[in-house]
């Protein structure tokens, strides 16, 4: 079942969703098999540090992030990859390393790739390790309010 916190604010936003159940997978682009999702769609979640303070990256699992376009869209002295160690007492009710990419939910900036508002629908941990959820990227982008920016590499 998908974390409580994020079902409910989807449900009180009027937001449909789908929910994929699919084997235990822990790499972005073995969850995208698994789901029969393309890799595009499927946003994985990264951790960052920018000037000490936690935040998001999403981007499409196809990707990888790009420090220094990240670095630079979001304006910081400083910005590296937060460790498991660092992040996971912050998302009570995921599994560490499977939390959605809500990070308004748990006070932190989101920082989204803009190739993914390319698509109409994305994909996403639902905060464990065997379910994804499906929406709108508008949805997304109009409950989240991510800075939009190229963050990303193919």
């Amino acid at each position: 079942m998908p974390v409580q916190k994020l079902k409910d604010y989807l449900d009180d936003n009027g937001v449909k969703y789908t929910l994929i159940s699919h084997s235990p997978a822990f790499t972005a682009q073995e969850i995208a098999e698994l789901a029969h999702v393309p890799g595009k769609w499927l946003a994985k979640t990264v951790m960052v540090k920018i000037d000490g303070r936690m935040a998001m990256a999403v981007l499409p699992a196809t990707c990888r992030v790009d420090i220094d376009l990240l670095k630079e869209a979001a304006g910081a002295k400083t910005l590296q990859l937060a460790t498991e160690d660092e992040f996971k007492y912050l998302f009570p009710g995921c599994a560490v390393g499977a939390m959605p990419p809500f990070g308004n939910l748990y006070g932190m900036k989101v920082y989204a790739a803009d190739i993914l508002k390319e698509d109409e629908e994305i994909a996403f941990n639902a905060g464990t390790h065997s379910e994804l959820m499906r929406l709108k990227y508008r949805d997304f982008d109009r409950l989240v309010k991510p800075t939009v920016a190229k963050i990303s590499r193919r």
